[in-house]
């Protein structure tokens, strides 16, 4: 039997490496078969340990259907300060417009984001697309069958959400991202319909290109 604080410990390290979330039936895998009930009480000591008090920068949030460690997001201005300070790539306002429009108008083409933001947005998509930010989700089933964007995991790991459905009002993204979007003049995410052609597709450099064909 492992004991216990070895498996909290476990738990935090593999926590912290991990370049995504873990959901919590894959977390307790690390550990044999006798061990996963005292796992699982190891695992919720953890959670309650980092739950985001005042004594602690780190906390367990669960996002895209798994666990991870992130900094408490009333220390953010912190956190930007240090980013201004060492010189972090920030995203240009003309792709955070578009990523918020993806964001709330998914499934979307070029031309209807072009239309929406009355430039052509190819080359930010193509950054979004670098940042894994967006992904090429398919074909439209119209004229010319243009690629359809979504948002990634990524999206939602970077803001916290377990999934689109927790998009918060369009005026508080904005608020967010430090964008101005109209106050609340796009509708909702629109669901996957049959005018989508569905396909697997590598989102890289011959991605992007074929996407400046279109």
């Amino acid at each position: 039997m492992t004991d216990r604080t070895e498996m909290e410990a476990a738990i935090e390290a593999v926590l912290f490496v991990a370049n995504e979330p873990i959901a919590p039936a894959r977390l307790l895998e690390i550990f044999g078969e006798r061990d996963r009930v005292a796992a699982s009480e190891a695992l919720g000591t953890v959670i309650e340990r980092y739950s985001g008090g005042p004594d602690r920068g780190i906390a367990v949030e669960e996002v895209a259907g798994g666990l991870r460690l992130a900094t408490r997001p009333d220390l953010n201005a912190y956190l930007r300060k240090m980013f201004e300070v060492t010189g972090r790539t920030k995203l240009s306002m003309a792709a955070l417009e578009t990523l918020a429009i993806v964001a709330y108008r998914q499934p979307i083409t070029a031309p209807e984001v072009h239309d929406l933001r009355g430039v052509n947005s190819k080359g930010v998509l193509s950054t979004l697309l670098e940042h894994r930010l967006v992904r090429i989700a398919g074909r439209k089933k119209v004229v010319g069958k243009p690629f359809m964007y979504r948002t990634t995991r990524e999206f939602l790991e970077h803001f916290g959400l377990d999934g689109i459905k927790e998009l918060p009002p369009l005026e508080e993204f904005e608020e967010m991202l430090g964008v101005d979007l109209g106050g609340g003049t796009l509708p909702p995410v629109s669901p996957a319909d049959d005018s989508v052609e569905q396909a697997t597709l590598e989102v890289g450099p011959n991605a992007r290109a074929r996407d400046e064909e279109e």
